[in-house]
């Protein structure tokens, strides 16, 4: 049997869950709402504050889906409970980033300014001009706008310049050293 998914997932008070036809689940609470639509063959079953995942058999198939199952339904209910959040620290001399309405302007050591807007279910903080916290209730999501924002200026590994997660750890490089004689 599959460790995490034979776990109950707890259902908190405030949030609210609906297992509707052909395994469509949707999860109601106070940082939003999330559908996802599991597999098929995947039994969910609510029985009173606490959801169960079982499997139909032992096939390799549905061992490696029952997990799956469960992680994702955690996520939507962790999600829509407390949220989750990246962190990212931008390196540089010059580097820096700013929130204009709902775009983040991000100076990176380009001829020009880099320009990523906010999109519907995520939100984007700057507490300083080195950092960016990208918040919302669905974990993938969340990771996903993470990465781009990332990718546009990903850390270098001689000076360590770039934008990365701040607990990302930089293996740092030596750089030249002097010519031979």
């Amino acid at each position: 049997m599959s460790r995490i998914g034979r776990m109950p997932i707890t259902v908190p008070a405030g949030v609210e869950v609906k297992i509707g036809e052909g395994n469509v689940v949707t999860v109601k609470g106070p940082k939003g709402e999330l559908t996802r639509t599991l597999h098929p063959d995947m039994i969910i079953e609510q029985e009173g504050t606490e959801i169960l995942v079982k499997r139909p058999d032992d096939s390799k198939e549905h061992k490696a889906l029952h997990g799956l199952t469960r992680s994702l339904l955690h996520n939507m209910v962790v999600g829509v409970e407390k949220g989750f959040s990246k962190t990212l620290d931008v390196n540089g001399v010059g580097y820096r980033v700013e929130k204009k309405g709902s775009d983040l302007v991000m100076n990176l050591g380009f001829s020009h300014q880099v320009v990523v807007s906010e999109i519907p279910g995520i939100t984007i903080d700057v507490p300083n001009a080195n950092q960016i916290v990208i918040s919302g209730p669905d974990k993938q999501m969340v990771g996903q706008f993470a990465a781009e924002v990332r990718e546009k200026r990903p850390p270098e590994p001689y000076k360590g310049k770039g934008i990365k997660y701040s607990d990302e750890v930089i293996r740092r490089k030596v750089g030249k050293t002097g010519a031979k004689k």
